[in-house]
C-alpha cells in the first residue's frame, strides 16, 4: 500500500501488467496505458544498460530505433485514453539517455533488417532477446513499476488515467532507411523480374506492409491489384484462416471482375504471410485454397537449398517424409525465440545455410544464403515477404500453378483453429491432467474416450509433450492441443492424409458446446 499521495493511490484504474507470450510482451488495448508502456520500455532499457557490451549491453547516448504498425493505438490515444504507445516509447528512451530514431510504420522484419545491416541496436547490441532474458527483464520491469507507482502523484509524469501529463503527440521525423533497405533486400536477391506475367490480388486490409508488398511484387514483374484496404484495424490470424475469411477474399476477387494466379497478404505487423490460390477443384469458395505456413516453409527451404531447418512441434509432419527430412533439426517449442535458439545451435554445429519457420508462415534465416550468384542476407526474425516471393518464383520457374507446386510435397494436410475466451487456468488443467507424470496407458484410455473410434480416430501411437499435448494416432491422424502463449485461447492443430479429415478434426475440436476441446475441459475439471 502506497502513501495517499502516491501515483498508485491516485490512479483511477487497475494496473494490468504486460506479459511475455511466445515472442514478446502482449496485452489488451484496454490495458495499454502510456504508464504501462513507459514502465516496460524503461525496465528493458535498464536491463540492457546493466549488461556488459560483450553480452549485448547498451550505453547511454546510443541510438534507439523504433517502428510501429497501423493500429490506431500505436500513435494515438484511443478509447479511455489508452494507446499513444510510440509517444510513451520515445519518452522512456529519452529519459534513459537514448536518442529515439523513428523508422515509421514499417513491417516488423523491415525494422529488424535495417538494424542488423547498419549494426544498430536490436533489443540487445548482439541480437534478439531470447527466453533466457525474460526473467531478468520481468524483474527489472517490476522494480521500475514500483518506483513509478510510489512516486508522488504531483511529481509523476503521468495523470490518474496513466497518460503522459505533457499530452505531447509529436514523434521524431520518420527516417526512411528501414523501408528502403527492406525492399532492396529482395530486389537484389530476385533479379530479372522472376514474377513477370503473374497476376496477383494483394489483400491490403490494415497490414503495415501493404504498400511495401505491392511495390516489391510489382518491381519483380507481377501485375498487382490492391484490394480490401481498410482504415480500421483488421485482425488476421495466418494460422487459422476460416471460411469467413476466404469468403471475404472471394468477394474481393469477384469485385474486380478478373481472375488471379494467387492472393497474397500478411498479418497486421507484416511478419507472417497469407497465401491463397484457386485450386481448380471447385470445393467451396469457388475453389479457393489456403496454404498454411508450415507447407509454405517447406517450399521456401527447398527453393533456397538450405542444409539445416528448424521448425516447431506444431508443424505439418510432411517435413518428416519429404526431401527436407535429412536436414531437419530437432523440433522446438512453439514461438520464434525457440526457433531462433534452434537455428543458433545448427549454426554452431557447422551448418552453413540455416533457416526456420513457424506454422503461421513467418520465415527466418540464420545464414547468408547464395543462389544463382545473388546473396540473401540473414534475417533471423519472422518475415512474410520472403516466403511469398520464393513460392511465387518457384511456381513460375517450374511452370506450375501454386496448387500444383504444393502438390509436389508429401500428401499431408493441416488445419488449425482455436476457442477464444478460454481461460488459461482451464487450459493448464488440461495439460496437467494428461501430463507425462500420469501413467501413459491410463492417459491413452481416457483420451480415447474423447477422441473416439466413432469420430474416425484409431489407437494412439504416441504422445508428444514438447509443447502442449500432441496426439499421434496409428491411422496417421494428428491432433495437437495447446494454450496460446499470449491470450486466453486454446488452439487445436490437426494433420491428416486428406484436407477434409484435417478440417473435420479441427471442426470437431472447436464445436460448441461439446467439441473435443470442451470435453477435455470438462474431464480435467472433474
Amino acid at each position: 500500500m502506497g502513501s495517499v499521495n502516491s501515483l498508485r493511490e491516485q490512479l483511477k484504474y487497475e494496473v494490468v501488467p504486460l506479459k511475455f507470450g511466445t515472442s514478446g510482451r502482449r496485452g489488451k488495448v484496454v490495458d495499454l496505458t502510456q504508464l504501462e508502456i513507459y514502465t516496460n520500455v524503461t525496465g528493458e532499457i535498464e536491463y540492457l544498460l546493466s549488461l556488459e557490451s560483450s553480452k549485448g549491453g547498451i550505453s547511454k547516448g546510443d541510438d534507439f530505433y523504433f517502428a510501429y504498425d497501423l493500429r490506431p493505438s500505436s500513435t494515438e490515444l484511443v478509447e479511455n485514453g489508452r494507446g499513444g504507445i510510440a509517444q510513451a516509447v520515445v519518452q522512456a528512451a529519452s529519459d534513459n539517455g537514448l536518442t529515439a530514431i523513428n523508422l515509421g510504420a514499417i513491417p516488423t522484419p523491415a525494422q529488424s533488417y535495417t538494424l542488423r545491416s547498419k549494426r544498430y541496436k536490436l533489443n540487445t547490441s548482439r541480437g534478439e532477446l531470447l527466453k533466457k532474458d525474460e526473467a531478468p527483464i520481468n524483474a527489472s520491469v517490476e522494480r521500475v513499476r514500483e518506483r513509478l507507482l510510489e512516486q508522488s502523484a504531483n511529481e509523476s509524469l503521468f495523470d490518474q488515467q496513466g497518460r503522459l501529463r505533457s499530452g505531447n503527440t509529436d514523434l521524431p521525423k520518420v527516417l526512411g532507411d528501414g523501408r528502403d533497405a527492406y525492399i532492396k533486400r529482395y530486389l537484389d536477391f530476385f533479379p530479372n523480374q522472376p514474377l513477370a506475367g503473374l497476376k496477383l490480388l494483394v489483400y491490403q486490409h490494415s497490414a503495415v506492409g501493404r504498400d511495401v508488398v505491392v511495390e516489391i511484387l510489382s518491381q519483380l514483374g507481377a501485375k498487382c491489384t490492391p484490394a480490401g484496404r481498410s482504415s480500421t484495424f483488421v485482425p488476421i490470424d495466418t494460422e487459422a484462416v476460416d471460411v469467413e475469411q476466404l469468403d471475404t477474399i472471394q468477394k474481393l476477387i469477384d469485385a474486380t471482375g478478373h481472375s488471379f494466379d494467387a492472393v497474397v497478404s500478411t498479418d497486421g505487423d507484416s511478419d507472417r504471410p497469407l497465401l491463397v490460390a484457386p485450386d481448380g477443384n471447385g470445393n467451396g469458395n469457388k475453389g479457393l485454397r489456403f496454404f498454411g505456413g508450415d507447407l509454405l516453409g517447406m517450399i521456401v527451404a527447398e527453393y533456397l537449398g538450405t542444409d539445416a531447418v528448424v521448425v516447431p512441434i506444431s508443424s505439418n509432419d510432411a517435413i518428416d517424409r519429404g526431401a527436407l527430412a535429412s536436414v531437419l533439426e530437432p523440433k522446438t517449442k512453439i514461438g520464434s525465440p525457440y526457433v531462433i535458439a534452434g537455428m543458433e545451435t545448427a549454426t554452431k554445429s557447422g551448418r552453413r545455410r540455416v533457416c526456420g519457420w513457424e506454422a503461421n508462415g513467418g520465415f527466418l534465416t540464420a545464414s547468408d544464403i547464395e543462389r544463382d550468384g545473388n546473396v540473401l542476407k540473414a534475417l533471423p526474425t519472422r518475415d512474410a515477404v520472403l516466403p511469398l516471393l520464393c513460392v511465387l518464383s518457384a511456381a513460375k520457374q517450374r511452370k506450375l500453378s501454386v496448387p500444383e507446386l504444393f502438390a509436389t510435397l508429401p500428401a499431408r494436410y493441416s488445419r488449425a483453429s482455436l476457442l477464444r475466451n478460454f481461460a488459461r487456468s482451464a487450459s493448464l488443467r488440461i495439460l496437467a491432467r494428461f501430463s507425462q507424470d500420469q501413467p501413459l496407458e491410463d492417459t491413452k484410455k481416457e483420451l480415447l474416450s474423447i477422441f473416439t473410434k466413432d469420430q474416425g480416430f484409431s489407437e494412439i501411437s504416441r504422445i508428444d509433450y514438447t509443447d502442449g499435448l500432441r496426439l499421434i494416432f496409428e491411422n496417421g491422424d494428428v491432433a495437437h492441443v495447446r494454450p496460446s502463449g499470449n491470450a486466453d485461447e486454446l488452439r487445436i492443430y490437426a494433420v491428416a492424409d486428406t484436407q477434409a479429415r484435417a478440417d473435420e478434426i479441427v471442426e470437431m475440436g472447436i464445436k460448441q458446446p461439446d467439441g473435443l476441446l470442451r470435453l477435455l475441459e470438462k474431464v480435467s475439471s472433474e
